[in-house]
């Protein structure tokens, strides 16, 4: 994803991210210690979140003028970033997650979660990875958009569907507009891939696997296929295709 410039800010005792001359800076303190990370080093977790940062104007930037042809405002949500387990004003982010607050409209991730998933992409893909990090914050970003136009569903596997499909209706507008580079577009299905829920395991009472399965079909992000699919619709077809007040 090509870069665009961002700015940035604190925001109601949350170090937030407003500049992309600042940086991220960290939510909060972790519940326990961090211990160091083989995997990724510190100038893997400053370039994935060099990357975000400059990826978050180009969404807030889509949504506004989307929201805009609907005669609505969208108010773009805070970003804060984390390590561990941390405890924040919108409860207890775990380590190696991503969320989206909407009591406080903030995105807060685990930096060191997004940036192994870009290093992972990268080396399986042999591409720079950028797009498997950015599409978490695309599908945070989605479920904010989501929820200020009022489309909430009381069943959670809906609403993940919706994110997953707005984070594809974002990727084809930075392929319309010319800033998804090659491979973009694998790194995103690949992030997707690795964050699926995974199948079912069923007993053999039919009574029980039954419960699994409707567990299953209203809980979670979605299996690997369904995230893909949910995905594959919003760069196919546009908001559009996520949530009906884009028709």
């Amino acid at each position: 994803m090509r870069p665009s410039i961002v700015r940035w800010a604190r925001q109601g005792g949350l170090a937030v991210v407003l500049s992309a001359s600042v940086g991220f800076l960290a939510a909060a303190k972790p519940l326990t210690p961090v211990p160091p990370y083989a995997d990724v080093t510190a100038e893997d977790i400053a370039a994935s979140n060099k990357k975000l940062g400059d990826a978050y104007n180009a969404l807030v930037t889509m949504w506004a003028a989307d929201f805009k042809q609907l005669g609505a405002a969208f108010t773009p949500p805070a970003v804060a970033r984390y390590r561990g387990n941390v405890r924040t004003s919108c409860g207890i982010m775990s380590a190696n997650n991503a969320a989206y607050c909407p009591q406080r409209n903030t995105i807060f991730f685990d930096e060191v979660f997004v940036a192994r998933q870009a290093k992972a992409a990268a080396q399986s893909l042999g591409s720079d990875g950028d797009m498997a990090g950015i599409g978490i914050i695309a599908h945070e970003m989605g479920h904010a958009v989501a929820i200020q136009l009022g489309q909430d569903s009381q069943i959670p596997y809906q609403n993940e569907a919706a994110a997953d499909c707005l984070a594809g209706a974002f990727t084809q507008h930075a392929s319309k507009d010319g800033s998804l580079e090659k491979g973009d577009l694998e790194e995103a299905f690949f992030g997707l891939a690795a964050a699926g829920d995974p199948t079912p395991e069923y007993t053999g009472n039919r009574r029980i696997d039954r419960q699994i399965s409707m567990r299953a079909a209203v809980l979670g992000h979605g299996t690997r296929e369904q995230r893909l699919s949910n995905f594959r619709a919003g760069y196919d077809g546009g908001a559009g295709a996520c949530l009906p007040a884009f028709r």
